[in-house]
């Protein structure tokens, strides 16, 4: 490598940023096998900054405490049926909040070893509430920042991934004894990269030069076929999964088109690959293993389109 290659890499500042997409994160899981093969070392070490919503939060506090991908996707691949398969919002929530208080326990944001943000929606306000680590990442209020608010990153993490109505909103009490009702990160920015790039450039106020993002989806595909025995029993649920579906997608492509009007100039890897094979009809509540282990796949032969620029980034 050049001196003057070496002097570049030095000064990059790298940003992961994770959509949500439930079940579908086997994706992301599979993109990112290959780039941490890539990377050859943990991934909190080759990021500056790592931002998830809902499924991508999961992955991404799990990557920031220093946890393999490897590991990740074999809990992925233990906890993802019984969070997903279960029919009412409170057994959803329950077993969500088993697995966040097993994997994640007691563990709070001064565990990160790499700037975190986990984005989650504040339901009575209205507007994003991001969980962060580091002071220098708040735009206001620094001098009393508390990292995640206090709360724990299983709570965090649980508040992300409440796709209500599917799921119960969790409710956090903050260290300052300030309590929120809070949602699913997917109804304000289910592609949380344009947060991801504020914090690094207007906080953080890294020069947009040094900026380096790799941008992760979880895959796009057709709906799932339903029998029409299924359709006339669940219509009213598979309608609204269907909506949901829909509002979270159009969410990710408006945040994607925002960022390249707002930041064409930072360089950004976008991996969101579109799958039209009927064997691939998916969505974010998908508990078929086989299914899933399709998705992550996908998600490793999507990382081979953009290996050449991922080399570039981490050179």
């Amino acid at each position: 490598m050049s001196a003057e290659a070496n002097e570049a890499s030095k000064k990059a500042f790298r940003v992961l940023a994770l959509d949500g997409g439930g079940a579908k994160g086997f994706y992301t899981l599979g993109v990112l096998k290959e780039i941490e093969a890539l990377t050859q070392g943990p991934l909190c070490k080759s990021f500056d900054l790592i931002v998830g919503t809902s499924t991508g939060s999961i992955i991404a506090s799990l990557l920031c405490l220093g946890k393999s991908v490897d590991e990740i996707t074999e809990l992925y691949r233990q906890h993802v049926v019984p969070v997903m398969k279960p029919w009412t919002p409170w057994q959803k929530s329950a077993a969500l909040r088993r697995l966040a208080d097993e994997v994640l326990g007691e563990l709070t944001f001064e565990a990160a070893q790499t700037r975190i943000g986990i984005v989650a929606t504040n339901w009575r306000d209205e507007r994003p509430f991001i969980f962060k680590s580091d002071p220098m990442q708040a735009y206001k209020r620094s001098a009393s920042f508390v990292p995640g608010f206090g709360v724990r990153i299983a709570d965090a993490v649980q508040a992300s991934c409440s796709a209500y109505p599917f799921f119960c909103r969790k409710e956090i009490t903050t260290s300052q004894g300030e309590k929120y009702l809070l949602a699913d990160g997917g109804y304000c920015a289910n592609n949380p990269t344009l947060y991801a790039i504020a914090d690094a450039v207007r906080a953080l106020q890294v020069p947009r030069s040094d900026v380096r993002v790799v941008s992760i989806g979880v895959g796009e595909y057709p709906e799932p076929h339903r029998s029409v025995l299924s359709v006339l029993r669940w219509i009213g649920y598979l309608f609204t999964v269907r909506l949901l579906q829909k509002v979270m997608e159009i969410n990710t492509q408006s945040m994607e088109q925002l960022r390249e009007v707002l930041f064409s100039d930072i360089e950004t890897i976008r991996i969101n690959e579109r799958y039209t094979e009927p064997e691939m009809a998916t969505d974010m509540f998908e508990h078929d293993l086989n299914k899933l282990g399709a998705l992550w796949s996908k998600g490793r032969q999507s990382f081979e389109t953009y290996e050449a620029r991922l080399k570039n980034v981490f050179a």
